[in-house]
Formats: structure tokens, sequence, C-alpha cells
């Protein structure tokens, strides 16, 4: 009689994964708050909602994924930094609307589990909480062989935070005058990687260990780079009730990303030459032959957050990201204007 197949014949290996459950529990553990209720593993995380700060508290949900930033990871077989973007990128979203992250469960599909990666990723998934204050109370690791390819997986992480209803920023207190703050990226974040492999790799036929013109850097170095989370910057300035609209510049540039913040009738008008563009984004477009157009609406740039508040506003939160260490430019202002973008 033939020997029964067992479940790690089909290419799921539960030794693995509980190997990798035993690695990450005690760093999961680390960002809980007293909110957090039972430990990982259970079938469902439970946060106990504190709303005594709040009159009128709002839940505030989104779900992203990393990426194909995750490509240089396999390239490279460093991991433990995708999962810092992963919690900025979904911080950063949701702060855009006034709120405070509270926790993030993420998922992890793998063609085949490895315990060591794993345990890289939920580092990483560890650093950024740490980082933007928040918890990190569960998540999905799936192994699924056959369906991600030899040293490859996906990251992807859903976040809720809280907003109290009255200090909602929606763009709607945009008005003429107001000036645009931008915060400086600390690189491509986690957009326009599908472009900047073709640059690099295809046109420039570079390798991840090879030095990048202009950048001081490897490939892997730049390309790696962690997405900046905006949280400790800018929470306590939201309090004021004076900041008009915020943009998170991902996936469509500043192009496409600020229109979401201004009203009808009313347009921000952009100089690109009041902020210093990071080497890399210079790199790309003389490489690949890039417009200035597809330029800011693939990449940020070297703006990673925008907001919009009134002048004296603007000073206020300048002032702040420089004490973080994070470079900040008024870039533009807010006219009238049938265009909801321009630049000058």
């Amino acid at each position: 009689m033939a020997k029964g197949l067992r479940y790690r014949d089909a290419g799921v290996d539960r030794d693995a994964a509980s190997e990798a459950k035993r690695r990450i529990a005690e760093q999961v553990r680390s960002t809980f708050s007293p909110n957090v209720l039972r430990d990982i593993g259970t079938f469902g995380a439970l946060y106990e909602l504190n709303t005594k700060e709040f009159k009128e508290p709002v839940l505030v949900s989104s779900i992203d994924s990393v990426g194909t930033k995750l490509k240089i990871a396999f390239m490279t077989g460093i991991h433990n930094t995708v999962g810092i973007d992963m919690v900025a990128h979904s911080v950063n979203d949701i702060l855009t609307m006034g709120a405070r992250a509270l926790f993030i469960m993420d998922y992890l599909g793998l063609g085949k589990l490895e315990p060591n990666v794993v345990e890289q990723i939920i580092s990483g998934l560890v650093t950024g909480c740490k980082e933007s204050g928040c918890a990190l109370i569960g998540g999905e690791t799936a192994e699924l062989p056959g369906f991600y390819g030899e040293g490859e997986y996906d990251l992807a992480a859903c976040i809720v935070g809280i907003a109290e209803k009255s200090k909602i920023v929606d763009g709607s207190a945009v008005v003429e005058g107001d000036v645009l703050v931008g915060l400086a990226s600390s690189g491509l974040h986690t957009n326009g990687y599908s472009l900047a492999r073709r640059i690099i790799f295809d046109v420039c036929k570079l390798k991840p260990h090879d030095q990048l013109e202009g950048c001081n850097r490897t490939v892997a170095e730049e390309l790696l780079e962690p997405h900046r989370s905006y949280a400790r910057i800018m929470l306590p300035l939201l309090d004021q009730g004076t900041i008009h609209g915020m943009a998170h510049i991902t996936g469509g540039g500043i192009t496409e990303n600020l229109p979401r913040e201004i009203p009808p009738g009313l347009g921000a008008q952009i100089d690109p030459s009041t902020w210093t563009v990071r080497p890399i984004f210079r790199f790309l477009q003389k490489h690949g032959g890039v417009s200035d157009e597809e330029m800011f609406r693939t990449f940020n740039m070297g703006v990673g957050f925008v907001l919009i508040a009134s002048p004296d506003a603007a000073r206020t939160i300048i002032s702040r990201a420089n004490k973080h260490a994070c470079d900040a430019w008024t870039i533009g202002r807010i006219v009238r204007s049938d265009k909801p973008i321009s630049f000058i």
C-alpha cells in the first residue's frame, strides 16, 4: 500500500509555521498597549476602544499593500524594511483625515514559509508600529505553494484609527490664500517601483549592489529606503484645528493626490523650485527620458505629504517638521482656478 501523503508533501509545512510564530510572538507583543485584550494566535483580535477623550469618536480605516517594491526585497534577500513601508503608508493614509492610528493587522502570503524571512518581515512591521504609536494586534500568514513563485510573497495590511468627528480633515475648510506645505519624502516611498525597476534594471542594466549615480548609495540601499511616517510630526498639530487639508503623495503623485483636498473653484498653484528634489528622481528622469508631467504623476518627487493651511499655521508646521529632522517647504498656494493643479 502506498505511503499516505501529508500536508508537507503538498508544500505546506506546519512545523515551519509554528517556528515562525514562536520567533515573532515577543516582537509583536512589544507593540501592544493596555487596549489589546488578547494575545496573538486567537481566531480574532480584541481591542478595547477608549472613547473618553472624544465627544463623537469616528473610526477611520484603510487597506493597502507594499506593491512591487517587494521585488527589491526578493532580489536582495533584505526583508526587514518592507514592514516599515507597510505601516508608514497605512498610517499616513488615515492621517490625512486627522486620525490617530490604533492598530494594524497584516496579511502575509508566501509560496514557501521560511521562518527567517517571516521574522524579518514582522520585525519591520513592529518597527513601523513603534515609530507611529500603533499596535500590531494580529494577522494572517498563509503558505500557498504553487501560487507565488520561489522566494516571493505578498504583504498587505488593514489599519484602524480614530478621529474626533468635528476635527476630521476633509478639505472643506480650504480657502483662497491658504498655502501648501510639503514635507520631505525619504525616497521613492512605496510608489512608482514598476517604472523605477524598468529604468534601473532593464535600461541601465544595474545590479542591486551597484552604485547609483549621484545618490552616493547602492541601488539596494536607495530602493529599500523605508517609507517615512509623518504621524509624530502631525498628530500634535491636529488638535489645533489649523490644518485645512492633507494629502499623502502616493500613486499618482502630487498631480492626482492633492486635488482630493481642494474644493471646486479653487486650485493649487505649485512651484517645484521651492523644494529639494532627491537625486534618485533626477537619475530616473535622466536615464528613463521621462517627461516632467509623467514624473509628477508617477513619483512623489521628494514631497511625501502636503498640508494646506493658513500662512501662520504653515510656519508652525515647518518648524515642527524641522525639529523632527524632516525638511519642509512652502511649495505653493491656493488660488481661484478651474484647474485643480498647476505648476509654475
